[in-house]
């Protein structure tokens, strides 16, 4: 009796640790809200971007095509849905970074902005640091951010041209398969760039029409990441 007892409070103590990845329906309804307000009961809305050259903006190394990279291809979109929104983009991403770096100025970089929503986009360089080292900076990042309260969505990985992108297994799928594993854990948004990328090449689309170099979308590119992250606002 005493055992059966014990492994139906674990049961159900196990019950309330799973999450699941957060709807794109649902999840940013308040935020929605907030967007339809008009003055002067609107109020401004940030929007957080952390993450490496990809968000920051790279194309073709060394030109940085701000307006046409995901984050603001997004504000255009929104501003086009919800015209009486006040939107911040705020972009707290440094090419070149992996994110052991970037949880380093989480704090006083990132939660200094006071987030409403915060995207983080790190994969791609995470190749270097290793699936247990990115796993402890995004887990970080996350539980700091989700016990603020902050609506966090993680982007898994965009190409990169040197990876075989059906090649099962490989490392930036790796990557992608622990990126969604953790908004499993904490219930957070999703964006399945790599998985984006991916059906586009099992349709028999060219990837380097997506691309501006080996590792770095074009503006069509973007254009898919972008998508996929307006989602949340429907």
């Amino acid at each position: 009796m005493k055992n059966t007892l014990f492994i139906l409070l674990a049961s159900v103590f196990l019950s309330f640790q799973i999450q699941n990845t957060a709807d794109p329906k649902t999840y940013l309804n308040n935020i929605k809200d907030e967007f339809k307000k008009e003055w002067p009961k609107n109020r401004t809305i940030n929007l957080v971007f952390h993450g490496h050259s990809v968000p920051a903006g790279y194309f073709k190394t060394p030109v940085v095509n701000t307006l046409e990279a995901y984050p603001y291809q997004v504000l255009r979109e929104l501003k086009a849905e919800y015209p009486f929104s006040v939107i911040n983009i705020i972009n707290t991403s440094i090419g070149g970074e992996n994110s052991e770096s970037g949880a380093k100025r989480f704090e006083s970089e990132v939660l200094i902005h006071k987030p409403h929503v915060l995207f983080i986009d790190y994969a791609l360089n995470d190749q270097g640091i290793g699936l247990e080292k990115a796993k402890v900076a995004w887990e970080k990042m996350i539980k700091t951010a989700v016990k603020k309260g902050i609506k966090v969505i993680l982007l898994t990985p965009s190409p990169d041209q040197r990876m075989n992108i059906l090649e099962a297994n490989n490392v930036l799928e790796k990557h992608t398969t622990q990126i969604i594993n953790l908004s499993e854990k904490y219930g957070t948004g999703l964006v399945d760039s790599y998985q984006l990328f991916r059906q586009k090449v099992l349709s028999r689309d060219s990837i380097t029409s997506y691309m501006s170099q080996v590792n770095h979308p074009n503006e069509k590119g973007h254009a898919l990441i972008a998508n996929g992250i307006l989602k949340f606002f429907k």
